[in-house]
């Protein structure tokens, strides 16, 4: 049996744990630069706001409808999320992290009543921290989804806990559960099979294996199989990631080489701390440029380019050297530029990188980096960095920004009896 956990409304949750006057309280969360929306509270889907509207055309509705705004506070959101997660581990040895909010737990070989156990976390998460979870219990990890799901649906008939451990209650979920709604079935999917009349999940797991494998690949087999409860998509328990990646949205076109070489150098610093910090090498790395996608198609150019390193290295000098080049090799100047990013990926454990006879990362960086990490982890702020970056580390535009409380010691609520 898996377990799938999920914060109920993440962001919007964060947000009224340290103002429970947010409670009842419509909410939306913003994107970098407080450009659209990126998270909203049951109330504010109730008042018809979408995901991924843009911030100034709903200005007057956030108005009239006393709709509280935030702009993305992810260091809070990053830390609540960790101790989440922490909790979770003490419930399962076998845990896979899915995303900032959602996490899967093994409970195989364990003798326990599931409702009871999912209720017991569910209790134990919101007494701790203040978030609300959902949890769903089923034989494979796409049913754990589903069961979640019928568990967010229907609060009040399963407490925020619903298991599917009978046949009779597997077929129900699949019945009732939209295709387009099925973990792994993307728009392209989705709309594939409602053009052959499939509807619900139930519809799907029908389907021929020649159609699904000749139209979805091994994957969708895989996932009708799951479908099907047959264990088929395994725990992914390695926690470290598989691309680091750090972008930004401008908050003014920008057509200026060294102001662009300036953010690239300072996202792919930002990126190189994160990779050390899970002791990983990197073996290629990605530089990106977007003009303004509302812009005429003569004006728009989105170029981006993969550099295969000669050697692994986490090392910030080395890294901006290669990103620096990259983006030499992408930019034109008649064009403006509304968003950059670095990407790095193809990662090596540090411990386990075989040094090549001829290029490698000069050997003096490791206790050098070691070193500027560790003082600005100390000061929490970068005290220390190349001068080639941007000063403001890409300041961004945040007029809703709310503290950070748990991870800045100005913003720690101060209770006086």
């Amino acid at each position: 049996m898996y377990a799938l956990v999920d914060c109920n409304n993440f962001y919007a949750s964060c947000e009224r744990v340290f103002n429970p006057s947010l409670v009842g309280k419509p909410i939306v969360v913003l994107s970098n630069n407080d450009g659209c929306v990126i998270a909203r509270s049951n109330e504010a889907k109730k008042l018809g706001i979408p995901m991924g509207a843009p911030a100034y055309q709903y200005k007057d509705t956030f108005e009239k409808c006393n709709i509280r705004v935030f702009s993305a506070n992810f260091p809070l959101y990053g830390d609540m999320s960790r101790r989440v997660m922490s909790i979770l581990s003490t419930y399962s040895p076998q845990r896979e992290i899915y995303s900032i909010d959602e996490c899967f737990l093994n409970l195989s070989d364990m003798d326990i009543d599931f409702c009871e156990y999912g209720l017991k976390m569910k209790a134990h998460v919101e007494k701790w921290t203040g978030i609300p979870i959902s949890v769903g219990i089923a034989p494979t990890k796409a049913l754990a989804k589903a069961a979640n799901r019928i568990a967010k649906k229907f609060p009040e008939q399963t407490k925020g806990c619903h298991v599917i451990d009978t046949e009779t209650k597997r077929i129900k979920a699949l019945k009732w559960l939209d295709v387009e709604d099925v973990w792994g079935i993307g728009r392209r999917n989705a709309a594939k099979l409602r053009a052959i009349g499939v509807r619900k999940a139930w519809d799907f797991v029908n389907l021929p294996q020649s159609w699904v494998l000749k139209s979805m690949t091994v994957a969708g087999w895989n996932l009708q199989k799951e479908l099907n409860g047959i264990p088929s998509i395994p725990m992914e328990l390695i926690e470290k990631k598989q691309s680091i990646a750090t972008t930004r949205t401008f908050d003014a076109e920008k057509d200026d080489f060294e102001e662009i070489r300036e953010h690239i150098v300072t996202f792919t610093s930002m990126c190189a701390e994160k990779l050390r910090h899970q002791h990983s090498l990197c073996h290629r790395l990605m530089v990106f440029l977007e003009t303004n996608r509302f812009k005429d198609m003569d004006k728009r150019y989105n170029p981006s380019i993969l550099i295969k390193l000669p050697f692994a290295t986490c090392s910030t000098l080395e890294l901006a050297e290669f990103a620096v080049d990259g983006l030499k090799q992408i930019y034109k100047s008649r064009y403006h530029y509304k968003r950059a990013g670095v990407v790095l990926m193809d990662f090596e454990d540090a411990d386990e990188y075989q040094p090549s006879l001829f290029f490698n990362s000069n050997p003096k960086h490791k206790s050098l980096m070691a070193k500027i990490d560790a003082i600005n982890h100390k000061y929490h702020k970068d005290v220390i960095r190349l001068g080639s970056q941007d000063f403001n580390r890409h300041k961004m535009y945040q007029e809703h920004l709310s503290g950070q409380y748990t991870t800045k010691i100005e913003d720690v609520i101060v209770v006086e009896i």
